[in-house]
């Protein structure tokens, strides 16, 4: 049985990690390499990766290679858990905060986990888990 997982991820990330011309990529790679795998994520990133990804049938490709490679887990979340996700929602709404980013927020104190692979590091320096404890960002600025 794998490690549970200790680093979220976040679309932006996983869609810099995949694509060679992002302007992050190499800094996401380099992060990458540094991260304890399997990554844990929500069907909400996932379903922002493959529309970012579009119609391109080679990206589509390597999205789909990745996450069949292990280096990702879906962490589920019950329809009784939206009503939190929507609190999280309201609370950040000036910045404003999007459903996948609220599930992981979510996700981030269900599973008591502090670290986000993300490139949205304004929104994720904003964001607290559990209302107090700040993210732990990777790749760092």
């Amino acid at each position: 049985m794998a490690a549970p997982a200790d680093v979220l991820a976040d679309t932006g990330a996983l869609l810099a990690y995949l694509d060679r011309a992002d302007r992050w990529h190499q800094r996401c790679r380099e992060a990458f390499a540094e991260l304890r795998l399997p990554l844990a994520t929500s069907t909400a990133v996932l379903t922002e990766l493959f529309h970012l990804v579009g119609d391109s049938v080679r990206e589509n490709d390597a999205a789909w290679r990745f996450i069949r490679s292990g280096a990702i887990t879906l962490l589920s979340i019950a329809e009784h858990e939206l009503a939190e996700i929507e609190t999280l929602m309201r609370k950040y709404r000036d910045r404003p905060m999007d459903f996948a980013d609220a599930t992981l927020v979510y996700l981030a104190q269900r599973e008591s986990i502090s670290t986000v692979f993300t490139v949205d590091t304004n929104d994720f320096e904003t964001y607290r888990i559990a209302g107090r404890k700040r993210f732990r960002i990777a790749p760092a600025r």
